[in-house]
């Protein structure tokens, strides 16, 4: 019998996941971590204690509760949250905090400065897209201009799966997929660029090599496998970011296979033939080798839910903590007794800025439509139908471009929400599958891990898919979703209405 591991790190908690040789899930555990917000717009978290000291933790506990003999280890996978910058020195200690994805958003900042220094049509040729807050070049420019010091002491400058497989195999490598986020920085098949290129932003040897997600790309070193059980020698492939290896859990390994990630965000990857271009929506080759994807996020999902647990329901918090139901039970209470629409209340869930389609980080949130006669059960409840706005937005942007959605899987911790997923299901018109196995992102690691050695039954990503089972199917209901049409109409019509005023807010 051989296992695989899989670990994958999140902005709120990380998992570790060990299945068998027949794809089954043996042991799966997580543990819980914060992340920073020292100001409006900055986002952080320390690598070292809470990136790499989870997995060790995991691993530790995996082996301990589930493994007999650890010798049967035959792979390891890592995913992790995307698109953050984490300076490091020579012997991959963290210099400071990691800079996250999206949420984070000093970089544009300096956006301006990287038009100018490489043009337009520079950016066009290599791009075909401005910067958004996603993007790692820009929060790696910004350290070089606001601290210096860090930026000249960096040997490298990785994201957060990057990390991880440096501190188990000290390689410091960078799949394809991630790529993206560097942009202009690695041409497209890869290569990075020379440093008459990349020197404005750093120099070409502080960058990851590129390998494809399921190489092997080294091995668990002998101080690796003091910190994490896992024997020295067990073959690590490069991994990837959290929600391209949920996607691969879930079967996109075709055009036309979806997934909605509900975690503390949202990202969607829809499978696509071709690389699409739309500056509302991002794109990329996939992990598959020859599919390409279009992919999509909103800031606030989960972060959205916590922030109402936290600041509109702390009784059901403290009710929690006292030994009763968990708070997001409690907080869901009635709500179905609430009709379509909230009674006339939309929230713009844009409480920490927006990525797609806007591209706005000064973005702010709104409640519209606000009356005495709404409690903080409308509220709530216009929080969640707001996340099925914005999704349905980003679907309708994606069919505008005739491409085909055969199937669409909802995962993360947002798919244990019933009426959400119904809602959701009710304002896009279609059906939304959440799958049997549920443990996520390190389940694909786990799968990846095994393809990564050809291990037999795993070796393609189209045989991955007789592993994935699915399970709940919520179907739309067609007069909730004429409704729910009126109101996505106003939603649309928010941002637009109120750009300005935002941004006079941040003035």
């Amino acid at each position: 019998m051989k296992y695989f591991l899989g670990f994958d790190v999140g902005t709120n908690s990380s998992k570790g996941t060990l299945i068998d040789e027949s794809g089954t899930v043996l042991y799966s555990i997580t543990v819980e971590h914060e992340f920073e917000n020292p100001r409006p717009g900055y986002f952080e978290q320390d690598a070292e204690t809470v990136w790499w000291g989870d997995v060790c933790k995991l691993s530790q506990q995996i082996i301990a509760n589930a493994v007999q003999d650890p010798k049967k280890i035959a792979g390891v996978g890592i995913s992790a949250l995307g698109c953050d910058v984490v300076p490091v020195d020579r012997d991959c200690m963290p210099l400071r905090k990691a800079i996250l994805y999206g949420i984070d958003s000093r970089g544009m900042e300096v956006v301006s400065d990287l038009e100018r220094h490489y043009g337009k049509e520079y950016l066009e040729r290599n791009m075909h897209r401005s910067f958004v807050s996603s993007d790692c070049v820009p929060k790696i420019l910004w350290l070089k201009k606001n601290e210096p010091e860090i930026w000249k002491k960096a040997a490298h400058f990785l994201t957060a799966s990057s990390f991880l497989t440096a501190k188990l195999t000290d390689e410091y490598v960078i799949d394809y997929f991630l790529i993206s986020c560097f942009e202009p920085l690695y041409k497209k098949n890869g290569e990075i660029r020379s440093e008459e290129e990349t020197g404005f932003v750093c120099r070409p040897d502080q960058l990851a090599r590129p390998a494809k997600t399921t190489d092997i790309v080294g091995y668990i070193t002998d101080k690796a496998s003091i910190a994490t059980g896992i024997p020295t020698g067990v073959p690590v492939v490069t991994g990837t970011d959290d929600s391209g290896a949920e996607a691969i859990s879930t079967g996109v390994v075709a055009p036309g296979k979806m997934m909605i990630q509900f975690g503390s965000s949202i990202y969607m990857i829809l499978g696509t033939k071709e690389l699409v271009d739309d500056e509302r929506l991002w794109r990329e080759e996939f992990i598959v080798p020859g599919l390409c994807d279009i992919s999509a996020g909103t800031n606030a999902a989960g972060s959205l839910t916590k922030w109402y647990r936290n600041t509109i329901f702390p009784d059901a918090l403290e009710l929690e903590q006292n030994g009763g139901p968990d708070a997001y039970i409690t907080m869901m209470q009635d709500l179905d007794k609430i009709p379509v629409g909230s009674d006339g209340l939309i929230t713009l869930p844009y409480f920490a800025g927006e990525r797609t389609p806007i591209n706005d980080p000064l973005a702010r949130g709104i409640l519209f439509g606000l009356t005495l006669a709404h409690t903080r059960q409308h509220m709530y409840r216009s929080a969640l139908e707001s996340v099925a706005y914005s999704v349905n937005q980003q679907l309708k942007i994606m069919l505008e471009h005739d491409v085909p959605i055969d199937q669409i899987f909802a995962v993360g911790g947002g798919v244990k929400n019933d009426l959400w997923m119904q809602i959701v299901a009710d304002v896009t018109g279609k059906e939304i599958s959440t799958p049997a196995i549920t443990v996520g992102a390190s389940f694909g690691d786990a799968l990846m891990a095994a393809s990564g050695i050809k291990y037999s039954g795993f070796e393609s990503f189209n045989k991955l898919t007789d592993f994935i089972k699915p399970g709940k199917t919520y179907h739309p209901n067609k007069e909730n979703h004429e409704a729910y049409k009126k109101y996505q109409n106003i939603y649309d019509s928010l941002y637009p209405a109120t750009v300005n005023l935002m941004h006079c807010l941040s003035d």
